[in-house]
C-alpha cells in the first residue's frame, strides 16, 4: 500500500470515527468532546494537505461546487468579521444596535477607540469553531469519499449507529437505573432518548438515519425484489446472503421507527410520517425503473410504516397519543420564545448579535423572570437569525440550500439504481431535519449538526458518482 493510500485511509477512518463518537458522550454538548471533534477534524484536515496526490473528484461535482464554496467562504469571513475589533465609528455606522447596546452596558466607552460588531466576540469565536469542524468534516467527504466502497461504508456506518441508539434508548426505557451511557438519566425518564440528553434531538438523530436506511434498501432493490420466481426459488432467494442484509436493514428501519414513536417527540413522529410520504411522492415520478418495481417500493415502505405502528401499539403509546392532545398544545411556550427572538432580530437586523450571543441577551427580551435561562430559541432559523443577522443567514443558509437544490436536480436525471436510492435517502435526511429545525434546536447539538454536515456533502457525492474503474 502507497503512502498517498494510507493517508486517505486514515481520513476515511478518522471520518468514520467521528461519526460513531459524536452522538456517544450526550450527543457531544460537553466541551470536552466537542474539543475532541474540532482536533480530530483539523488533524483531518493536516493530513489531507499532506497527500501529494489528492484523490480524483468528479469533474462535474468539482463545478457545481462554485456558488456553495463562495457562500461559506464569505459565510467564514463574515464570523471573523463580527469577531475582529473594528473603529468604533464603523460599527456604529454598519450597525448602530450593536453601537448603542454597548454603548449602555460597556463602562467607559468613550475610552474605547475599537469594538465588535458581536456583543460578545469570545462566544463568536467558540461557535465559530464548532461550525468550522463541520464544514472540514462535509469539505474532506466531498473531496476524498471518491469510490463507491467509501460511500456503502459510510452509509453502513450511519446505519449502524442509528440502530445502536433506538436499541439502547429502548433498553434504558425499562432500566431501573436509567443512564445515558456514560452519565446518570435525569430527564425524560419516561421517554426513549439513547445517548442523548433531549428526546427531541435523539429523535432528530434518527431522521436524517432512516431516510439513508431506506435509501439503502432502494439501492438494493435487485436483491430484494422477486418477480416470477416459484416457491422453491423464493426460498432459495431468502438464504442468499444479499437478501438477508435487506432483511436486516429492514429491521434497523423499523426498531429506529419504534423509537422515534417511544420517544414522544411530537415532531419526531410528525416526520417519520412525513418521511415516508416523501418517499411515496418523490418515487412516482423520478424513480428510473418498470411501473411494477416502483409498485413494490411502495408496498414495501406501506408495510414497514405499518409494522412499525402495529409494534407502538402493542407495547403501548397511550402517553405518547396524549401529548397531542389540544391542552397540551396550548401549554407550549415556544409561540412566546419565537415572539421573544422576532424582537431580538427586529434589534439587530443586519449583521446580528454575534454567532453564539443569543443565550446571553435573550433575557433582556424575555419579560418573565425565572430560575431557568432560555439557551436557544427552539428555532434554529430565528436563532441564527438573530445572531448573524440578514447578511449571515443567506450565506449560511444559502449554501445549504444551493448543496439540497443541486443534488436534487442532479438525483433527477440520473439512472443508476444505485445512486437513485442513496442520493433519494440523503435528501429526504436533509429536508427532515430542516424542518424539524423550525420547532427545535437540533443544529445547535454538536452530534446532530456533525451528522448534517455528513449527509448533506455525502449526498451530494453521491448523486454526482461515476464508476471510473472496476476497483471502485
Amino acid at each position: 500500500m502507497t503512502k498517498e493510500k494510507v493517508w486517505a485511509r486514515i481520513i476515511e477512518y478518522g471520518i468514520l470515527a467521528l461519526v460513531i463518537f459524536s452522538p456517544l458522550p450526550a450527543a457531544s454538548v460537553y466541551e470536552w468532546s466537542i474539543l475532541v471533534i474540532q482536533l480530530t477534524a483539523l488533524a483531518l484536515i493536516a493530513v489531507y494537505f499532506l497527500m501529494r496526490e489528492k484523490p480524483q473528484t468528479n469533474a462535474s461535482l468539482s463545478s457545481s461546487l462554485k456558488w456553495p464554496r463562495y457562500l461559506f467562504l464569505g459565510f467564514s469571513i463574515f464570523i471573523l468579521v463580527q469577531i475582529i475589533p473594528l473603529p468604533k465609528i464603523l460599527i456604529k455606522l454598519l450597525s448602530p444596535e450593536t453601537f448603542s447596546f454597548q454603548k449602555l452596558f460597556s463602562v467607559d466607552l468613550s475610552n474605547k477607540k475599537f469594538m465588535s460588531l458581536s456583543l460578545l466576540p469570545s462566544h463568536t469565536l467558540e461557535q465559530g469553531l464548532e461550525l468550522l469542524s463541520c464544514f472540514l468534516v462535509g469539505f474532506l467527504i466531498i473531496k476524498t469519499i471518491t469510490k463507491r466502497g467509501q460511500i456503502i461504508r459510510l452509509y453502513s456506518v450511519l446505519v449502524a449507529m442509528g440502530v445502536f441508539e433506538a436499541f439502547y434508548g429502548l433498553f434504558e426505557l425499562y432500566s431501573k437505573n436509567p443512564r445515558i451511557l456514560f452519565y446518570r438519566k435525569i430527564y425524560y425518564l419516561d421517554s426513549v432518548s439513547g445517548t442523548f440528553i433531549n428526546r427531541n434531538h435523539f429523535s432528530g438523530y434518527l431522521e436524517m438515519i432512516i431516510p439513508l436506511s431506506i435509501g439503502l434498501i432502494l439501492a438494493r432493490i435487485n436483491l430484494f425484489y422477486m418477480p416470477g420466481l416459484k416457491w422453491r426459488e423464493r426460498l432459495l432467494r431468502l438464504s442468499e446472503k444479499g437478501f438477508a442484509v435487506n432483511l436486516l436493514i429492514s429491521l434497523a428501519i423499523i426498531i429506529m421507527g419504534v423509537a422515534i414513536v417511544f420517544s414522544k417527540s411530537r415532531s419526531g413522529i410528525f416526520l417519520l410520517v412525513f418521511t415516508f410520504l416523501l418517499f411515496f411522492v418523490l418515487i412516482a415520478p423520478y424513480f428510473s425503473g418498470p411501473s411494477y418495481q416502483k409498485k413494490w417500493i411502495k408496498n414495501f415502505l406501506r408495510i414497514v410504516f405499518i409494522i412499525i405502528i402495529v409494534i407502538s401499539l402493542f407495547i403501548g403509546i397511550d402517553t405518547t397519543i396524549a401529548k397531542f392532545a389540544p391542552e397540551k398544545l396550548l401549554q407550549e411556550q415556544r409561540p412566546t420564545f419565537w415572539a421573544n427572538t422576532i424582537h431580538l432580530v427586529s434589534q439587530f437586523p443586519v449583521f446580528g448579535s454575534g454567532l453564539g450571543t443569543f443565550p446571553s441577551l435573550y433575557p433582556d427580551f424575555d419579560g418573565e423572570e425565572g430560575p431557568l435561562r432560555l439557551a436557544h430559541a427552539h428555532n434554529d432559523y430565528l436563532e441564527f437569525l438573530s445572531e448573524l443577522g440578514i447578511v449571515g443567514m443567506i450565506l449560511l443558509l444559502g449554501g445549504v440550500l444551493f448543496i439540497i437544490i443541486k443534488s436534487f436536480l442532479t438525483w433527477r436525471i440520473r439512472k443508476h439504481p444505485e445512486v437513485k436510492g442513496l442520493a433519494l435517502g440523503g435528501i429526504v435526511a436533509s429536508l427532515c431535519i430542516l424542518v424539524h429545525s423550525i420547532t427545535d434546536f437540533n443544529l445547535h447539538i454538536p452530534a446532530n449538526i456533525l451528522l448534517f454536515s455528513v449527509v448533506l456533502s455525502l449526498t451530494l457525492v453521491t448523486s454526482f458518482f461515476k464508476r471510473r474503474d472496476k476497483n471502485q
